[in-house]
Formats: structure tokens, sequence, C-alpha cells
């Protein structure tokens, strides 16, 4: 049978959702429902086992294979409307810490309209494609998403690997293999990163482990390697602050990048929020940034209560600030990751510290 967590059974839950409504409204910035803007739904597209598959919304929900084939199956609106609120109640229902558990009534309810299999393809950013009425244009563009939910734990933004590690030399003092070795017993990054600073020294931002991510930041803006560097570093070093909002106001105050602020420009902020945009819809660490995004509609939110919103392309002000005001930096396993623990290098000593971004 089918065993998924919360935040994977979320996307069937969404798919459910949305045909039974009929209409994906959008959110503002704090997750709100914007009630005068929506963007009426036409069918959802699915390729299951190597076939198109068209699901049409409506008066009743209309099933197709292959794109403008037959009907091969009509439902109720209805009975779309009672297997969304069962999914969801099953979901709520689960205790919070569960990891994957089985739903059989979703299961059997969705092999039946054809579906076979619930996880989207962990290498792009869609999660799902929506053919919509556009009343800007008038147009009935196709549309991917990246959802999101907050049933289950915070979902992560950007996966920690060895592609975003950060690399910092230690500057100032002159560290003995003893020194080196006692720092590195200590617990917690924090107490090693104080350790250097209470002998005199300090960590400066060298580059990232790997260049793909810091090549992909340059993309987006040249400062944006260094800009997190401080960012992460303040992070690590700085007990109970991990959301980026707070992170960015404290280095927009100290200003390491030496930016022109007299006329009260908003650099750090700006440059992290079109950073975060990116990630959302397409760019990965591990691979060149040309641009190009998965999720060419923009992320869809399934709140705590079940509602469904979304964060279009459209609507960019509301889906830059979500996702500053929602992030929070991670501290992934260090063993895993290797980072954390100080190192010789052609007679310098180095610390790598490791950046994985979550939802709040």
């Amino acid at each position: 049978m089918w065993s998924y967590n919360k935040g994977e059974w979320s996307e069937p839950y969404v798919f459910l959702k949305l045909l039974e409504e009929g209409v994906l409204y959008a959110a503002d910035s704090d997750l709100n429902k914007i009630s005068d803007i929506h963007y009426p739904i036409i069918k959802i597209l699915r390729e299951e086992c190597g076939q198109s598959m068209e699901y049409l919304t409506g008066d009743e929900v209309v099933i197709k294979s292959g794109l403008e084939g037959q009907p091969i199956l009509r439902l109720s609106l209805d009975e779309f409307k009672q297997r969304s609120l069962m999914l969801l109640e099953k979901i709520q229902q689960s205790p919070g810490k569960a990891g994957s558990f089985v739903i059989p009534e979703t299961e059997s309810f969705l092999k039946e309209i054809k579906i076979e299999k619930v996880k989207s393809d962990s290498k792009n950013k869609r999660d799902i494609t929506i053919v919509v009425h556009d009343s800007i244009t008038g147009l009935k563009p196709t549309l991917g998403f990246s959802i999101k939910s907050q049933l289950g734990s915070p979902a992560t933004l950007l996966n920690p690997s060895g592609s975003t590690n950060f690399i910092y030399q230690v500057s100032g003092v002159r560290l003995s293999l003893e020194q080196i070795q006692g720092i590195n017993t200590m617990k917690r990054v924090k107490n090693r990163i104080d350790a250097i600073k209470s002998m005199g020294g300090h960590l400066d931002y060298i580059d990232t482990q790997r260049d793909v991510l810091a090549l992909n930041m340059q993309i987006v803006d040249s400062k944006l390697p260094e800009i997190f560097g401080h960012l992460l570093l303040k992070y690590y070093s700085t007990a109970g602050i991990a959301a980026l909002e707070p992170l960015v106001k404290l280095i927009t105050d100290e200003n390491p990048c030496n930016y022109c602020t007299e006329h009260g420009h908003p650099f750090y902020r700006y440059k992290v929020k079109k950073f975060l945009v990116e990630v959302a819809l397409g760019m990965v660490p591990t691979g060149v940034w040309k641009g190009a995004y998965d999720a060419t509609g923009g992320y869809i939110v399934v709140r705590s209560d079940g509602e469904v919103l979304c964060y279009h392309i459209y609507n960019r002000n509301e889906f830059e600030e979500y996702l500053v005001k929602n992030t929070r930096f991670d501290s992934p396993t260090q063993s895993r990751y290797k980072y954390g623990k100080l190192y010789e290098e052609n007679g310098e000593v180095y610390l790598k510290l490791c950046l994985q971004i979550r939802f709040k």
C-alpha cells in the first residue's frame, strides 16, 4: 500500500480540492486569501505510466486519457469534495511527529481515477500542472506550480549538500594543533566560533565548497555569495535567531559589503528575496542555473486549516515578501555534510558552515 508523510499526502489533497473548487485563489504576503484575485481552472494535467491524462473541471469532473481524447470517466464535484475533506481529516488527525502512513480509502479512489503515484519527481520544482483561464490576457496557459504544505513538518526550500557548504578562513590568530583539536571537541558550532573569537580570531568568508552554487548566485547578483556568507556566519554564531528576516536586518545594520545606505536602499533584503524566488521556482545548488523555471506558475501553499492558496508570477511582490518572512536557516547533521569543525590546509585553518533553508 502507498505510505507517505503529511507533506506528500498534501499533493493529492491539492489535486482533489482544486478539481472540486475549480478556482485557485491568490494569497498576500501573510498567506491570507485575496478574494478578488483568482484563476479559474480549466483542467489539471498529469503523466501516468507514460500516458497523458486530463482532468477537466466544471459542472462535473471529466477524465480523459490522452490530450483531447475521449472521456473515460465522469464524476460529480461532490465526490471530489467529500474525498478531499476526508483526506484533509486523515492528514490532520495523524500524530504530529508521524512519518509515513497509509490512507487506503484515498489510495483506492486515486487508482480508480487512473492515478498511479502520489509523489512528483524530486528533480524539478513542479508538483502540479494546471491549465487556467487568464483573465488578464484572455489566454489559457499551462502552468506548473510547486506545492508546499503547512499540514506537516516545515518543508525545505534549499536542501543541504556538499554543494551548500560555505568555507571560512580563520584570521587574526595562529592556532596550534592542540587548540584546533580542543575547539573541535566542543559540542556546538557556536561554541567553536566563540572560542575562536575569544582567542582574538575571526572568520572570513572565502568561497563555497563547490563553485556551482556560487556561480548560480552570481547570476542573480554578484554579491550574493558574500551576502549569504555573512548571513550564514551570523546564524551559526548568534543564539536564538534562525529566521532570515531578522538576520537580514542584522547584516543590513552592520553593512559588511559597504553599500552606500545614505538614501535607504534595501540592498540586502532585495537581493535575498530575489535569490529565494529563484530557488523556489527552479534553481538547485547542484546544477547550472540558466534561469528556466520548473514552476512556471508559482507556488501553491496548503495552510494548516486546509485552505489552498497560490503565489502566481503576477503577484510576485507578495511571493517575495512571503518567502523572506516565512523562511529560516536550519542546521543539518554535521557528520553527514562534513562541516562545523576546523581543519588545516596549506598552513591555513578553515571552517565550513552548511547552508539549509527551511520554511518556518
